[in-house]
């Protein structure tokens, strides 16, 4: 249940922080919007993800809490390393983007291959 309810709260931020990105912050990150708005993109995908993974973890009796902290590691890296890079203009941590995305990548990869023995 606590991916789940993770996965919402991850929803809810991405919603607070795409909203306050495009009205609060529209100046300071004009010249990186594309940045911002694929941290925004990413969260909001892999927020809902893990509602699912709660959902099938509970529905099939399955335990994906490895798939959920990979997803949520995935979350703060990816998306968190594109916020700060188009909000604060860290570009040095465009580094930490990657290892993010393979966490993604990883999460998504050990969910098909859990699924697979079911």
């Amino acid at each position: 249940m606590w991916i789940i309810k993770l996965g919402i709260i991850f929803s809810i931020l991405s919603i607070a922080v795409g909203a306050f990105g495009a009205h609060a912050l529209a100046n300071i990150i004009a010249d990186k919007i594309e940045v911002f708005k694929t941290a925004v993109q990413y969260q909001i995908f892999h927020a809902l993800g893990l509602i699912l993974i709660g959902i099938i973890a509970k529905t099939f009796s399955v335990d994906l809490n490895i798939v959920a902290y990979l997803i949520i590691c995935g979350i703060i890296l990816f998306s968190g390393s594109l916020y700060m890079i188009s909000i604060y203009k860290l570009s040095y941590l465009g580094m930490i983007t990657p290892i993010g995305g393979t966490l993604f990548i990883i999460g998504w990869s050990l969910l098909l291959f859990r699924l697979s023995s079911l």
